[in-house]
Order: structure tokens, then sequence, then C-alpha cells
């Protein structure tokens, strides 16, 4: 992995311990039940949002969190992604067309979430094509240094360059997505400055097993603190809510800056 994605001062999490703690997203998926029933008053004024999984996830990991924020009178759509574990640039070229294809549908820019990885992605997307974004709200994103996370990731994403490297691996991330021009470009989109009148939020838990929490305080964005772990903030009825009120936030703020 190219040095520039973990700079100094951020290393991933390690051992056993992290990892166990993970093992809270059974205990937090239970609640999903209960916790859809607190759905309070549609506020979503039909705003669009697509949201973008993590990595080795899919768009079925955030079906509940869109089901919930439907409830709240948000458009939610799927970033049409089965596993997130393709080349983050032709990922992003894609997200790119689907936000195109439901900004024409809709008529306006459309909200982004991400979690982990889908976060990252978010934020390269609003860098590239800011006129098609409302807002980011990013989960567990490691935004200042994509490289700081847990060595289980760390091995799986060299299990997938090996795997794209012998042919075995269609549409995986190579080498070229963690050391080579494509991890250089896509890093370098990340880094662009966005805009200060676009929303974004990031959320952040400290209790986090697979990434380093310090590495989602992205000075550009909101910090918003949850207490779950990193699979769980999918599930979590705090995280939702965060979402929730980041999305209605930069709704205001964008009225404001038009009446402004």
């Amino acid at each position: 992995m190219a040095g520039y994605l973990r700079p100094d001062g951020y290393v991933g999490p390690r051992g056993l311990r992290p990892l166990i703690g993970e093992t809270r997203l059974l205990c937090e998926a239970s609640h999903l039940a209960l916790r859809r029933t607190a759905r309070g008053e549609p506020d979503g004024d039909d705003q669009p949002v697509l949201l973008i999984p993590g990595f080795m996830a899919g768009d079925l990991s955030l079906m509940p969190m869109a089901r919930w924020l439907r409830t709240r009178g948000y458009r939610t759509y799927r970033a049409q992604i089965r596993s997130n574990v393709g080349c983050a640039r032709s990922a992003g070229d894609r997200l790119e067309l689907r936000l195109e294809d439901i900004v024409q549908r809709r008529g306006r820019p459309v909200a982004l979430v991400g979690h982990s990885l889908g976060g990252l992605l978010a934020k390269g997307l609003a860098t590239r094509r800011p006129d098609l974004v409302a807002g980011i709200v990013a989960l567990g994103s490691p935004l200042l240094a994509p490289g700081a996370v847990h060595a289980v990731l760390t091995f799986d994403l060299a299990v997938l360059a090996t795997l794209e490297r012998l042919g075995l691996g269609a549409r995986v991330m190579g080498a070229d997505c963690i050391g080579g021009d494509c991890a250089r470009s896509s890093w370098e989109e990340l880094g662009r400055a966005l805009s200060p009148e676009l929303p974004f939020t990031s959320v952040y838990s400290r209790s986090d097993g697979i990434v380093n929490w310090r590495a989602c305080l992205d000075p550009a964005a909101r910090h918003v603190e949850v207490a779950t772990s990193h699979l769980g903030m999918a599930v979590d009825a705090a995280v939702w809510a965060a979402v929730a009120t980041a999305l209605t936030d930069g709704a205001d703020e964008a009225v404001t800056g038009l009446a402004g």
C-alpha cells in the first residue's frame, strides 16, 4: 500500500480486541425491529439520497437505513453495487453516471451517504462533480488516511490484488488501486477542497474496530461522534438519527444560501 494512504501518525486498529468489539454488530442489528418504530415526522421533502456501501459490502448492507430514511420523507437510491471490491476509479466513474441519471430524473442535486469506503467515494464524487451533490454524510470513513485500517482489511486488499494479478479476479482492486496511478488519482481527488457551502458531515466512533477514528476527522467536515462498532454504523439508531439531522441541516443551509 502506498505510504501516502497512511500518513505519519495514522495507524489502524491492531490485535484481536478491536475485531471482537465488531461482534457488537449482532446486538446492534437485533434491535432493528424496535428502532424502526421510532420514525418521527417526515421532513425529508423528497430529497434524493444515494447510499454507497463500504468495502466488501453491497447495497443490501444499507437497505435498513434506506427504508428508515424513506419513512422520514427522503427518496433513496441504491449505488447499484453488489460488493464494493472493485477499482475505486472505475467505481467513481459508474457512480458519477448514476448521479447524473438521478439528477436528470429528480431535477435537483443528490445527497450522498457513504459507509466507510463509500464515504471516500462520496467525497471524491463531490470534488469531481459538485454540481450534482447536495451534501455528504460519511460514516466511519478514514478520509484523512484511507490506509489507517485494521490489518485484516490490509490482508483482504492484498488477496484481491493477488487475484487480479493472476487473472482470477475480474474487476477487483489490483495493485494499481492501492499503490499505483489509480491510488494516486483517487487520493488526489479525495484531497481537493470542497465548496465551503457544501454540507459535509463525518460520523465517527472511538469504538471503531476497523478504522482509526482520528482519520475520520476531516477538518472540512462537521464531526458527529457515536458509540457503535464500525459495521454497526449501518444499523444503529443513533447513526440513522445523525444522518437525518445532517441531511435536514444541509437542506436548511442550502435554502439559506439561496435566500442570501
